[in-house]
């Protein structure tokens, strides 16, 4: 809802009401009892701003920045698979053989999308703090285990199992962001949290750079050494992150399964969950299982939701997977200047990515700073795809990376803002991520060996999926608006909750 809307939300309250309905949530949530929610509620303690932003610190400290850590190892352990195979991995086990890269490339994805559904109700079960570090140390170890396989076949079996683990991972940490924080808090955490990781995307190929040079280095060459390396840091950080992440709201006021201290105090629980209460009404994590999820697969905008990410993720691992192998092939860079070039766009997509998520929780939008991005990613590629001068091409990879990275979180705050209630959220949340799984098994069969230097059907493919985006963006424009204004007239209840509007 918009400001002047949250104005008139707390000048109208009456807490015999928000009793009434906090009953009703205590009886089908997980919130226990000693959390003095109502009295927060009553005396709204949780409009103390100096409380609300020490409770809000602590939780950005303890899980927005763990949760960027360990998605920054997840993101380099896939995707430096492109800066292994231009520093001869793709020689040492005949990956140039067929559609071989492809198939390394997308089979990591099969499954990714098999654990996306039952990681959140999993998670729930036994505890974000046990469950998303062992998940990380999982996958680190496997990451190492690429170092030291001699056959592509091998390979395969190791991205597959590699899939599992990290698909585990960011359908459950999407879930606890979007629990802890309100729905315009929450893209500049999300925005945070993939700043770090889309880094990595540089940051990968930079490290790959150095790691190259370790090129015979006790007999082993320099693309195992790539994996080595990279897969004991995301083990080390997974070990680290046993000790300090924290659990979902209701949780943060008891031990965990290590038995570490308490992460928050009853009154800072409770001023938090009070300040989502009044946000968007389903602050209560609820009861929920698998079938709870499934039902909301009824809903259009789920599917809608879902394939916003698949679209994206197309380009995004796109680039991620073949721009180290176009900058070589197609520009006709070196191995080591290929893996380094890689690092600039992605450096300055930072800049674009924090400043699209204070923009649209500042002005409270969305939709217009997707297509905004669609448009630039598509100016982008063109150039990419198309122009003849080499330093031409190169900046349109600058544009096309702005574009795409900058709606990475901000789709999924699109979401965030138009979901109500926590099985919702956590089912959307899974099917996103099933479509992001999705764009990279089609990234991974629409760049062909056949097809280079120039892989022009999959940058057609790739524009396209944008266009169909800024379609359905569009449309949106006319729904939403459509349902808020008959919600102002008192002709409709969105999602069940008076007081939501959508965000455009």
């Amino acid at each position: 809802m918009d400001e002047k809307n949250t104005t008139a939300h707390h000048e109208g309250h009456h807490p015999d009401k928000q009793e009434i309905e906090l009953e009703h949530a205590h009886q089908r949530s997980t919130i226990p009892e000693d959390i003095p929610v109502r009295e927060a509620l009553e005396n709204h303690l949780d409009d103390d701003p100096k409380l609300l932003r020490r409770v809000k610190r602590k939780v950005d400290l303890r899980l927005t920045l763990v949760l960027a850590l360990l998605y920054t190892c997840a993101f380099i352990d896939r995707s430096n698979l492109g800066n292994a195979s231009i520093a001869g991995m793709s020689d040492d086990l005949n990956l140039d053989v067929g559609n071989r890269y492809s198939i390394v490339a997308m089979i990591f994805f099969v499954g990714y999308a098999l654990v996306d559904v039952p990681s959140t109700p999993l998670m729930k079960k036994i505890g974000a703090s046990f469950m998303v570090p062992t998940v990380c140390l999982c996958f680190g170890v496997l990451t190492i285990a690429q170092g030291f396989i001699h056959s592509w076949g091998a390979l395969a079996a190791l991205r597959v199992m590699l899939g599992v683990f990290e698909g585990a991972l960011l359908p459950a940490t999407l879930f606890l962001l979007q629990v802890w924080y309100t729905r315009f808090e929450f893209h500049k955490r999300q925005a945070a949290y993939y700043l770090v990781g889309i880094a990595s995307s540089g940051l990968s190929g930079l490290l790959a750079y150095g790691i190259e040079k370790m090129d015979g280095t006790a007999g082993i060459a320099g693309w195992r050494w790539i994996f080595i390396i990279e897969g004991i840091a995301s083990s080390a950080i997974a070990v680290g992150a046993y000790f300090v992440l924290v659990d979902l709201p209701e949780d943060a006021t008891k031990r965990n399964l290590l038995r570490m201290p308490a992460f928050l105090s009853k009154q800072e629980a409770a001023v938090l969950i009070a300040h989502i209460e009044r946000d968007r009404g389903d602050a209560s994590t609820e009861n929920f299982g698998l079938k709870d999820m499934i039902h909301n697969l009824k809903d259009w905008k789920v599917w809608e939701f879902a394939s916003y990410v698949m679209f994206n993720n197309t380009a995004l691992y796109a680039f991620s997977f073949f721009l180290p192998i176009i900058l070589r092939d197609g520009f006709g860079y070196s191995y080591s200047r290929a893996n380094l070039l890689t690092f600039p766009p992605y450096a300055v997509s930072l800049v674009w990515m924090a400043a699209v998520s204070w923009f649209c929780d500042y002005y409270r939008t969305r939709g217009p700073v997707m297509v905004f991005n669609s448009c630039m990613y598509l100016t982008g590629l063109s150039i990419v795809g198309f122009a003849d001068d080499l330093d031409t091409r190169y900046a349109g990879v600058f544009l096309g990376v702005l574009g795409i990275t900058g709606n990475v979180p901000t789709q999924f705050a699109y979401q965030h803002s138009n979901t109500v209630g926590q099985s919702k959220r956590a089912m959307t949340t899974a099917l996103m991520t099933i479509g992001g799984a999705f764009g990279g098994i089609i990234s991974g069969n629409i760049f062909r060996e056949q097809d280079a230097p120039t892989y022009v059907p999959g940058i057609a493919i790739c524009m396209s999926f944008q266009v169909i985006t800024i379609f359905l963006v569009c449309k949106n424009f006319i729904v939403y608006s459509w349902c808020n204004r008959k919600a102002d007239r008192g002709e409709m209840v969105i999602q069940g909750e008076p007081s939501f509007r959508y965000t455009l």
